[in-house]
């Protein structure tokens, strides 16, 4: 059963659950009679599980037809390299006790990008023999007895083969890659608690009933359950990695505006502003006004922007990447002269401005400008040199990676990395237990894809998996750490995520 413990499943001597990754390859290891199909059956959908013993019936005469075996390896060859090359958790239930046929499998896994874990069964010899003399067609009992006495063998080789981990038979939990450790990291958090912040971004506006009702309660609703901030994209038309072109998608700093005003303490911002959509110093002048507005609570996110449809739809040009980046630049070095004192002019490398006029000011002595996106040569080194904030993605190895990046462009700017904002954004659906989030998942994946590649898409996990997900970002030097919640349309998903926030509480 993927993502979640089968209900009633029977018990296995170990009791340790097993944590395995969506895209996995399980190796079980153990004689005829150890209960390796039976444990398959239980714990994956039949579509997961490759057996040797199906195979044999497919291409021979049956489950047991020994004359079939070369054929059914090659099939279970061909079957296994078209899965794992798609990703897709496989199991394969042979008697795993030849190590050639280990390694190829592993090696196989490798070349993916998978992870291969090892699923032990040391059933006691009596039992499998035991088992075996029920079966219509017994495997011989010198044949047992030699697979015995190999699987005897076969645990010490294992440990040196190179699997991710190797399992005693248990029952089986499958989990986004981000969430594998998961419970050490949460244990961390609650022995020696880490300090996190938490935004909420609104991609999309489908729920159901009133838009600007939904809206305001939500607003309220992220505030309540311990939000520090809002955010929007700043999008005339919905992305395709959210939705359809012609879903509902609001203005991003109207929108701002209207929450400002059903909130009381959440920052606002757009996540990230595109710097081509608006003349810079027209942009200085929209934040500055919903700054007074909101009584000091903007952060402008600013970005190099990438949605090119968008711009021929809108009638705007979409200059090369480096223009862009040098209008970026131009931005981050005209907006605080904007917001600051006297009207002195601007020169930059696509802006030109007589006099930066902004009138009122601002109400924070200065706006944090966030930068979006996570290149190595230019933008980090932008935001080294201009901004208050970064927004990175990926897991906590791409985030520590990307800050030693970022920590050489402070030196050579002669800037310490503590005086930057680390965020980082992510989609996340959050249940408060395994039964709940099997039902999240099932109800929000779309027709066609499974529900690993689902679940790993959205970061699904319980509120423990968050908190052991969200201790690792902290651990990497995550500030402030912006979701986007998968199931934001349902009645609780803000309220589902609420113990996640609380447990990053100083």
């Amino acid at each position: 059963m993927p993502i979640y413990e089968r209900s009633g499943q029977r018990p296995y001597p170990s009791g340790v659950t097993i944590r395995l990754p969506t895209a996995c390859v399980v190796v079980l290891v153990g004689p005829s009679g150890s209960g390796k199909s039976t444990w398959a059956e239980s714990q994956f959908r039949p579509e997961q599980v490759v057996s040797s013993d199906r195979l044999r019936a497919l291409v021979g005469e049956g489950p047991h037809d020994q004359k079939a075996g070369k054929d059914a390896f090659q099939v279970l060859d061909l079957v296994l390299e078209r899965r794992v090359s798609r990703r897709l958790l496989t199991v394969v239930d042979t008697l795993g006790l030849d190590a050639a046929r280990r390694t190829a499998y592993l090696r196989l896994a490798r070349q993916h990008g998978m992870a291969c874990h090892a699923v032990l069964f040391d059933t006691p010899a009596a039992l499998c023999r035991e088992r075996n003399r029920a079966r219509d067609r017994p495997v011989p009992a010198k044949v047992l007895a030699e697979q015995i006495r190999a699987h005897g063998n076969t645990r010490a080789a294992l440990a040196g083969e190179g699997f991710d981990a190797v399992h005693d038979a248990g029952p089986v939990v499958v989990v986004p890659a981000a969430m594998l450790a998961a419970p050490a990291a949460a244990s961390r958090q609650e022995d020696h608690p880490m300090s996190l912040r938490f935004g909420l971004q609104v991609p999309s506006f489908t729920w159901a009933g009133d838009l600007r009702d939904g809206l305001a309660a939500l607003a309220v609703d992220a505030e309540e359950a311990g939000f520090s901030s809002l955010w929007v994209m700043d999008h005339m038309l919905q992305i395709p990695q959210v939705g359809r072109e012609w879903d509902p998608m609001l203005d991003s700093y109207t929108t701002l505006g209207f929450l400002a005003a059903v909130t009381k303490t959440c920052r606002l911002g757009a996540l990230v502003t595109g710097v081509t959509y608006r003349n810079p110093a027209h942009l200085a002048k929209i934040v500055a006004t919903l700054d007074v507005l909101s009584g000091g609570r903007v952060v402008c996110g600013l970005g190099a922007a990438w949605f090119e449809r968008e711009h021929r739809v809108y009638g705007w040009d979409f200059p090369t990447r480096r223009d862009r980046l040098d209008l970026l630049e131009d931005a981050l070095r005209l907006l605080p002269l904007m917001w600051g004192p006297g009207s002195p002019p601007f020169e930059g490398h696509r802006v030109r401005i007589p006099e930066a006029i902004c009138y009122p000011r601002p109400v924070q002595a200065r706006i944090p400008i966030l930068v979006g996106g996570q290149g190595e040569r230019r933008t980090l080194r932008l935001v080294a040199q201009y901004a208050d904030a970064c927004n990175l993605f990926g897991g906590p190895d791409t985030v520590r990676h990307k800050l030693g990046v970022l920590a050489r462009h402070c030196a050579a700017a002669s800037r310490a990395l503590d005086d930057i904002e680390v965020t980082h954004l992510s989609t996340v659906l959050c249940a408060p237990d395994r039964s709940s989030l099997r039902d999240r998942t099932e109800a929000a994946r779309a027709p066609g894809t499974t529900p690993e590649a689902f679940a790993e898409s959205v970061n699904a996990g319980t509120v423990d998996d968050h908190i052991g997900r969200f201790r690792e970002l902290a651990e990497a030097g995550v500030h402030t750490a912006i979701v986007s919640l998968a199931d934001l349309a349902t009645a609780s998903a803000v309220a589902d995520f609420a113990p996640v926030i609380t447990a990053f509480r100083s």
